[in-house]
């Protein structure tokens, strides 16, 4: 009898929070009961094993069946919406690790909703003719091959209405490849596949190929234009760890440095001019090497070069292995990131070694890293485990981020009264690209958009997404239903994401950002809550700051009802937040964010230039 195993991870806010306590059910073909689990504090239950078919049968070309038994998998978290995954292929000897991205329950919401994926056969399996076009270099061709991170994938044919999802790019390159070959072919057909879709990912990129033509998004999931992409699809390891070692390398012709367009197709039940992915598996068998399998298609002269950058993380990959014994800045960068991510995952252990130093303890936290990222558990700071920590380091920091904006914002409960549209500015599209961006951390298919309080382009997008994924009219223009409905949302993920409490985003473990509150003074006034009110606009009105006026009237969130009487604090000298600068932020942005000015932010932090660090903390005056 042959087994696979299969894994389930619980997790949300692209990984930063594990959903522990998740009530599994793993399922046969014909419904029937076969497991029941709870995730543990990692978000994870234990790999069980699962009958299947022979692997040879999926090594086999000539096979005419699918060569795996399919299994499903239903979970349920109180506070979340049920998610079903049907059709999932385990193959012998492999483990599928599979993904719950559970969304929260609305505020309000009686009883959770359900969420379906269909994983089915890989494209590999599949009869549907593959008309991929693309080329070298186009008019609007980037300067340097940077892996985006994150890819923005649209789910359905170019021109359809469809959801786009943003994904890290390692993530997307293993689900493009679990959904698209069997991951019981030789290593070097493997890798073979594997660069193909990394390059034919990085071609489309490079070349602007759907941007250029008005599209916001980088690909698509069509197998007929581009390669298969199911969101919420398992991860099969021997996958992974292939990626895990070359997502930041790509195929080019030697003297170029644009992606070569890798374009393929099963080559059994569908022919074209690209690369053959059943003939990998037959090459790989005579002892052919993946470039030698990428040659035997492509130009002779194709070769395999690493990626200029990785967009959107806090410090490039140093170059060399970190281990016991090293030391210097890149050790202490890492124990700093493993000790913030820590907050999150408590089962890392505390690194106890001196700063800077690569010692037992510090070999203990990046060991129990890896293996609750299905990392290779050796204790090596290598390029793939540098790389994710570096990405959940960004990910439970930029909670903590908006956990620190939405204190200073001070969001109640209470929505603004205007209607908004594309070419409307001020506080309330400030509150509305807060609002957003947090719920974008938890539903997948909203973008964030620029906090720059000004509706364009990219808040539309957002406010379309949303209202798509919640059922509303996509219109684009927030009124009454969609200001209620944000609310809802987002107070649903203030009470329902572990962590959380009930008034904003984040790790819940301390933010990048602390207040620094002023004395109340002798003068005291009231104020009656109007609509549209929140703590942050009445301090803003009365130059005094949300914690001043929640330690007067002994409140303990932000929650707002109109016509509470609030007492208010005389006018302070100036206090300040302090804020981790993130990619992206200028100090522009930040004066709008916070209603102050570039020099007033400058002068309290003793600035000589505009010029900012990601991870540099600034005071920013609170007027």
């Amino acid at each position: 009898m042959a087994i696979g195993y299969l894994l389930i991870q619980a997790r949300t806010a692209h990984d930063a929070v594990p959903l522990g306590g998740v009530h599994v059910k793993i399922l046969g073909e014909r419904g029937e009961s076969l497991y029941d689990l709870i995730t543990d504090e990692n978000g994870e239950t234990g790999k069980v094993p699962l009958e299947t078919l022979d692997k040879s049968f999926s090594q086999n070309e000539y096979y005419s069946g699918l060569p795996y038994k399919s299994y499903n998998v239903m979970a349920q978290k109180e506070g979340f919406d049920m998610i079903y995954v049907t059709q999932i292929p385990i193959y012998e000897g492999e483990t599928a690790v599979q993904p719950l991205m559970l969304v929260p329950m609305e505020q309000r919401q009686t009883r959770p909703g359900q969420s379906k994926i269909f994983v089915g056969k890989p494209a590999v399996a599949m009869q549907e003719t593959r008309s991929q076009e693309g080329q070298e270099e186009s008019p609007q061709v980037l300067r340097q091959v940077v892996i985006p991170n994150p890819i923005t994938v649209h789910l359905g044919a170019p021109g359809s209405y469809a959801s786009n999802v943003q994904v890290s790019f390692p993530d997307y390159v293993k689900n493009v490849a679990s959904s698209e070959i069997y991951p019981t072919w030789p290593e070097a057909s493997l890798r073979a596949n594997i660069y193909a879709i990394i390059t034919f990912a990085l071609n489309r990129v490079f070349t602007e190929w759907y941007t250029a033509k008005g599209y916001d998004y980088d690909i698509t999931n069509s197998t007929a234009y581009d390669q298969y992409f199911v969101y919420g699809r398992p991860i099969y390891e021997s996958i992974s760890r292939v990626v895990d070692d070359i997502f930041n390398e790509y195929v080019r012709r030697q003297g170029q440095n644009a992606p070569y367009f890798t374009s393929f197709c099963n080559g059994s039940t569908v022919r074209c001019d690209g690369m053959s992915q059943w003939g990998t598996v037959s090459l790989a068998e005579n002892g052919y090497t993946p470039l030698q399998i990428l040659r035997y298609y492509y130009p002779n002269d194709v070769e395999i070069v690493e990626a200029q950058a990785v967009a959107n993380v806090p410090s490039s990959y140093p170059g060399t292995a970190l281990r016991e014994g090293s030391t210097g800045l890149d050790v202490q960068t890492i124990q700093t990131y493993l000790n913030r991510i820590r907050r999150n995952y408590p089962a890392i252990p505390v690194i106890r070694d001196p700063e800077g130093t690569f010692g037992e303890s510090t070999k203990a936290a990046v060991t129990k890293f890896q293996s609750i990222f299905g990392l290779a558990a050796d204790g090596i700071v290598g390029k793939s485990t540098w790389y994710k920590i570096s990405s959940l380091y960004t990910a439970v920091t930029r909670l903590a981020e908006l956990d620190s904006e939405g204190t200073s914002l001070g969001i109640g409960t209470v929505p603004p009264s205007s209607v908004l549209r594309q070419g409307a500015r001020g506080q309330d599209v400030i509150t509305l690209q807060y609002l957003l961006d947090v719920i974008s951390e938890y539903y997948p298919t909203v973008p964030a958009p620029a906090q720059d309080g000004i509706f364009g382009g990219g808040t539309q997008r957002a406010v379309t997404a949303f209202q798509n994924a919640v059922r509303l009219a996509p219109d684009g223009i927030v009124g009454p239903a969609t200001w209620k409905k944000l609310y809802e949302v987002y107070r649903g993920i203030g009470t329902n994401v572990p962590g959380q409490n009930g008034s904003s985003s984040g790790s819940g473990s301390g933010g990048s950002g602390t207040t620094t509150p002023p004395g109340t003074g002798g003068g005291v006034q009231e104020y009656v809550v109007k609509a549209g009110d929140s703590l942050w606009l009445i301090a803003q009105r009365f130059h005094t700051t949300v914690d001043a006026i929640k330690s007067l009237n002994g409140l303990t969130t932000n929650l707002l009802n109109v016509g509470q009487v609030l007492k208010i604090p005389a006018a302070q000298s100036a206090p300040y937040v302090e804020y981790t600068v993130r990619s992206g932020d200028t100090l522009w942005l930040l004066s709008r964010r916070y209603d102050t000015t570039v020099d007033a932010i400058k002068q309290l932090n003793g600035l000589t230039s505009d010029m900012l660090s990601i991870g540099q903390v600034l005071k920013i005056p609170v007027r």
